[in-house]
């Protein structure tokens, strides 16, 4: 696990950044990535014509599911674990930019929202590797533990003492580079927490989900968590 404090905030570039999911995370991720320059296309599971608040006050723009990636060097999915399977199985990335990443912020409750999901469960797919199989795309884990008012309220320049510190887990080298790149742009550090099947270190209930610390408390809290699913989250 690697600590990145890259500088970034003052100097991004601006890029075309697909968001699918327009609920806490994805809102508020909506506005902070508007309100830095960038281009957002939005979408939802009800359709664009339910995003035109958001779009008033962030200047995002407003999209079917199948159109949020069009272009995009970052596409985030942040829906409800139980709602993976119900995105469209082609076309959901048509267009994207080449090299583009995926960020996946979603969470397994199965007894609050989800429901019992056997492939984790009782195969022991991470979250993530579950999400991913249904995406049919690499996906960097980034957010899930994240509250989603911090994302607005909780961003600090590099350096701050007081800067939060993300786990990020990814097996595509180069996607996760440039996510962790957007989040430092976001205002926070992260903690390379491994591969997507180590992923687990930040799922719900370990030691980093809710985690408000540095990158040194970061990090002892992935090496703190175990691989045993708390029985609370089990369906």
């Amino acid at each position: 696990m690697t600590a990145h404090r890259a500088i970034r905030s003052q100097g991004g570039t601006a890029m075309r950044i697909g968001i699918i999911g327009a609920g806490n995370i994805g809102g508020n991720l909506t506005r902070r990535l508007t309100a830095l320059g960038h281009e957002v296309s939005v979408a939802n599971s009800r359709g664009p014509q339910t995003l035109t608040a958001l779009a008033e006050e962030t200047g995002a723009i407003p999209v079917p599911v199948t159109e949020a990636a069009r272009d995009a060097r970052i596409v985030v999915v942040t829906i409800p674990l139980k709602a993976i399977p119900d995105l469209p199985a082609t076309g959901l990335f048509e267009g994207a930019a080449e090299g583009f990443a995926v960020i996946d912020t979603g969470n397994y409750y199965p007894r609050e929202r989800d429901g019992r999901i056997a492939a984790i469960e009782d195969e022991g797919l991470t979250e993530s590797r579950w999400t991913e199989r249904h995406l049919g795309h690499p996906v960097v884990k980034a957010f899930n533990g994240t509250y989603a008012q911090d994302i607005l309220d909780r961003h600090r320049p590099a350096g701050d003492p007081e800067r939060i510190a993300l786990p990020v887990a990814g097996d595509d080298e180069q996607a996760k580079k440039a996510v962790r790149e957007l989040i430092d742009e976001l205002g926070f550090d992260t903690v390379d927490a491994g591969g997507i099947d180590a992923s687990w270190r930040q799922q719900p209930d370990t030691p980093v989900y809710g985690l408000r610390g540095g990158v040194e408390a970061v990090e002892r809290a992935l090496a703190e968590a175990s691989p045993e699913r708390p029985e609370a989250f089990r369906g």
